[in-house]
This record gives C-alpha cells, sequence and structure tokens, in this order.
C-alpha cells in the first residue's frame, strides 16, 4: 500500500476521526475557535477530509468550498454535508482550481505535514485570499515529531514514517517535519503576517472521556495552531 492511500481507509478513518480524543477534543474544537466567526464569508477548507471542520463554518453561515486528493474521504464528506458546500478534488501540491481572492478565509486541518514544502501551497493561498483575509491551520508541533522521529537534527526538514492501525489494517503514512523556524519563514516569505500562534489545551470533557489521552495532551505539545493574514 502506497503511503497516506486515505482511499485505502477512508471510512475507518473517519470514523475514528469523530470521536477520538485527538482529533474530537483536542484538534477540531481549537482550529475552529481560531476560525471564529464566519457568517458571510467565504471559506474554503484545504484538505477537507471527511467534512467534519466544513460542517461548522457552514452552520455558522459560511459558503464552504472543500478540497482534498481523497476521492474516499470526498464521498464522505458529500455524505455528511448533504449538498451544502462544493467539493473538488485536489492536489496542494499543485496550482489550485480558483481565480484569485475568491475566499475570504483558508481553513488547512492537519494537512500541510504531509507535504514537502510549504512554499507553493502557501503562495497558493496568498493569491486565493483578498488583503487582510485570513490563513488558519494546523500541523505537527515540531516538538513533538521529532523525538519519535528517530533522526539526529531538528533542524532539517525531512520525512519520517508512522503505521497506523485504522479498521483491523495496518497503515502506512509519511509525514515531514520542519522546524519552527522554518515553518515562520514559509509564511513570511508567503506574504503572511502572523497573527496567533497557539498551543492549546484540550477540551475538559476528554479528562473523564480518555483520561491517559488527556494527561498526554495536556503535558506534551501535539500539535501547533496558526493564524495568518494576508499583508
Amino acid at each position: 500500500m502506497a503511503e497516506n492511500d486515505y482511499d485505502a481507509f477512508a471510512a475507518a478513518y473517519d470514523a475514528d476521526n469523530e470521536a477520538n480524543a485527538w482529533n474530537a477534543y483536542y484538534e477540531r474544537p481549537a482550529i475552529l475557535s481560531l476560525v471564529g466567526e464566519v457568517a458571510g464569508l467565504r471559506v474554503l477548507d484545504a484538505g477537507c477530509g471527511g467534512g467534519a471542520h466544513a460542517a461548522v463554518p457552514i452552520e455558522r453561515g459560511a459558503q464552504v468550498t472543500g478540497i482534498d486528493s481523497s476521492a474516499g474521504m470526498l464521498d464522505i464528506a458529500e455524505q455528511r454535508l448533504e449538498g451544502r458546500a462544493r467539493l473538488l478534488a485536489a492536489d496542494l501540491n499543485q496550482a489550485l482550481p480558483f481565480e484569485d481572492q475568491t475566499f475570504d478565509l483558508i481553513l488547512a486541518s492537519l494537512v500541510l505535514h504531509y507535504l514537502p514544502d510549504w512554499s507553493g501551497p502557501l503562495v497558493e493561498f496568498h493569491r486565493l485570499l483578498p488583503r487582510g483575509g485570513r490563513l488558519v491551520f494546523s500541523t505537527h508541533h515540531p516538538f513533538m515529531d521529532h523525538p519519535s522521529s528517530g533522526r539526529d537534527n531538528y533542524f532539517e526538514t525531512y520525512s519520517f514514517d508512522e503505521t497506523w492501525q485504522r479498521g483491523g489494517k495496518d497503515i502506512a503514512m509519511r509525514f515531514w517535519h520542519r522546524p519552527l523556524h522554518a515553518m515562520f519563514d514559509a509564511l513570511k516569505s508567503a506574504g503572511f503576517t502572523i497573527d496567533i500562534v497557539s498551543e492549546p489545551q484540550p477540551d475538559p470533557r476528554a479528562r473523564m472521556l480518555f483520561p491517559q489521552a488527556y494527561r498526554s495532551l495536556t503535558t506534551t505539545p501535539r500539535f501547533l495552531f496558526f493564524s495568518a493574514v494576508k499583508a
């Protein structure tokens, strides 16, 4: 099986993502809090997966477009969102199929750590926003992924592999570590000004539901959250 083949385990991944500690009680509420009020805004959910994130800005009155490279995940998003969003297949490593300044806000949840180079995607995001438009995204915290990668040099940008278990199958995953300064440099080079950098705590409800995960999330960096504005 190829790395990051979400089509091979889309249903199992979406079911796990829907209710687990890391996504449902940590990443999703944290990034949607950063997104804030979106009524009347044109929102791009870049790497929309099964549409769990997109459902919230839709409910808050946004006009949402979702893109993903996985046909399987887009099928799940179509079922979840029931025609309330425009959904398209697109690869963030390539030019995106939209006119300049098409969106007011771009949401990119846990997708940039799959990409070997941020420069192209960030330039595209910049192109798609008007001045003052926002990019809100989450990614692996570099202090989390480096210790588990087996690599010696934190300051390198490098790929590392993990094996996930979903739906009774072993799933090959590949991610890209980049040091913190490289993230800041990439955003600045693409024309963004960083508004917020957040290392949030999990939803308090996770303490009773997932006590072991809660202890981990409250004491160890997991994901890093950015709000950046087009200068």
